[in-house]
């Protein structure tokens, strides 16, 4: 009831402020609002980098693992919708009030689970969005040198650093609406330039398509995609800041369906025209000739990053509040503030690893295998592994009607049974829909799963699949292209595969002479 009050006041503030510019561009919960999100949030610089995978990968495999992935991650981002409303539930029946708090997944883990899932579900979510905001950070600086190379990409992730830090004081997923309609406008520009433009480009003289060639090379690829597809882990967030949160249930799934048509044929139309020439270049953007609609794609997917940037940060400024007492905090310079700590070993680890390409298929491998894919899974079959916790629960113990409640019940039950009395009926059907409401509040499979087996059989080997060939196998070969990126290019790389800078006039005269 505490619920459907809220959304009702929502509604009617929704109403109210519907044709001012605040809400319009600042303040949002619907259910669009909800998808222009997730699509935007899950395909960043990664759209570059997919090519790479290709040449990793082969064609057919790269097609079919984006297709596998993409349908493995809607399915746990649904998971993780399902126990975000079971676990709002149980909290609202113990008139629990969320005015000021935004709910998150450890805490999710937390009440549905204990402690122990709650510091797992912590050290992972917080890793994971940790390198998620590094990488958009080191895509800055990667594509921001095809347009200006007299700086160097350090010098690059300094300068995106400092305009980074200014999504500090964005309060809210309430407050992506605008960004996160543009983000994915620019997303599905650039997603159409890469294609049209390999296309145009036609084939390189020469082109081969050898992949897949290595184990390692295949397995990391994979898991690059792997980690295109897990960007649900602001997925309690995100439904947080919705007026109807139980609407997010397949709105995950629709946004991965459109993300397809921006991922599917770039990849597979950049991977045509270069073929394994993209194996030493894990950009898309640097093989393609220099132009405006290069220039406009480089610009608008830097717009996109600084919002990714704010999707994957702003969970982690959340955790950072609570810890140090400032969540419930209405002035948003305060919390700005209170937020800058957070970005300072983003920007250094930035500096550090600026691996573009790599870095993604080992955060795959290691924390996005974990945190979106095993861990919902597990949450799930843990938390509804007990047949009292699948079906409604009408045991008067668990609403806790005093005796006056009881007798209402009573009579409501002899009305049904047509035996004549006194109590006034409306009275009587508004407590039972209060004791109705206050039931476990499980969602049954969905119509596509035809038993609790059927998911929980599915929930297994996503669990196995994920651990073996994701993390396992995954793992391996990530951290062994990664390593050999340390070999080669060092830490603190200053400018991670630039093209060497021409030989001075002495250098070249030398040259010349020998």
């Amino acid at each position: 009831m505490e619920l459907e009050t809220r959304e009702e006041e929502k509604d009617e503030e929704e109403q109210q402020s519907l044709f001012s510019v605040k809400n319009l561009l600042w303040h949002g919960g619907s259910a669009w609002d909800a998808w222009f999100s997730c699509a935007s949030n899950q395909v960043a610089q990664v759209l570059l980098t997919l090519p790479y995978s290709f040449s990793q990968l082969g064609m057919l495999s790269g097609i079919l693992l984006q297709v596998f992935y993409g349908l493995m991650g809607s399915w746990t981002a649904y998971i993780i919708s399902v126990l975000y409303i079971e676990y709002r539930s149980r909290k609202e029946k113990e008139n629990v009030s969320f005015k000021n708090h935004v709910i998150q997944w450890f805490e999710v883990l937390d009440g549905l689970l204990g402690p122990y899932w709650k510091a797992a579900g912590l050290a992972f979510n917080c890793t994971f969005l940790l390198f998620g905001s590094v990488i958009q950070l080191i895509a800055c600086a990667s594509n921001i040198y095809y347009i200006n190379d007299k700086l160097d990409k350090r010098t690059w992730t300094y300068i995106f650093g400092a305009c980074c830090a200014t999504t500090v004081f964005i309060p809210s997923f309430h407050n992506y609406r605008i960004w996160s309609f543009l983000g994915l406008g620019m997303t599905t520009y650039t997603a159409w330039y890469l294609a049209i433009a390999a296309f145009i480009h036609g084939q390189v003289d020469g082109v081969t398509h050898s992949g897949p060639k290595k184990l390692v090379l295949y397995f990391t690829g994979a898991t690059n995609i792997l980690y295109t597809f897990g960007g649900h882990a602001v997925t309690v967030e995100i439904m947080h800041a919705m007026w109807k949160p139980q609407k997010f249930k397949y709105i995950y799934l629709m946004a991965t369906l459109y993300v397809f048509t921006l991922t599917l044929p770039s990849a597979s139309v950049v991977y045509w025209a270069f073929g394994d020439e993209l194996l030493n270049h894990s950009n898309a953007f640097s093989l393609l000739p220099k132009n405006g609609f290069r220039d406009a794609a480089v610009i608008l997917m830097l717009i996109h990053q600084f919002i990714t940037f704010g999707f994957a940060c702003t969970p982690l400024y959340f955790v950072w509040e609570k810890v140090i007492g400032m969540h419930d905090t209405k002035s948003i310079c305060l919390r700005a503030l209170a937020r800058l700590p957070v970005v300072i070993p983003i920007w250094f680890l930035a500096i550090i690893f600026p691996f573009f390409g790599p870095i993604n298929s080992a955060v795959g491998a290691l924390l996005v295998s974990f945190t979106v894919y095993i861990i919902p899974a597990l949450a799930h079959m843990l938390t509804y592994r007990k047949a009292s916790a699948r079906q409604l629960q009408r045991c008067i113990h668990c609403v806790r009607l005093d005796v006056h409640e009881l007798a209402d019940l009573t009579l409501f039950l002899a009305l049904r049974s047509s035996t004549p009395t006194h109590a006034k009926p409306h009275s009587l059907i508004f407590k039972f829909s209060r004791f109705l409401h206050k039931q476990n509040a499980a969602e049954k499979p969905p119509f596509f799963m035809p038993s609790w087996t059927a998911m929980y059989a599915f929930n297994a080997f996503i669990v196995v699949w994920v651990l073996v060939v994701g993390f396992g196998f995954g793992g391996w070969a990530s951290m062994t292209n990664f390593i050999r990126q340390i070999d080669t290019f060092g830490l603190f790389a200053k400018c991670y595969q630039c093209k060497p800078p021409p030989p001075t006039g002495a250098a070249a005269a030398a040259a010349n002479h020998h």
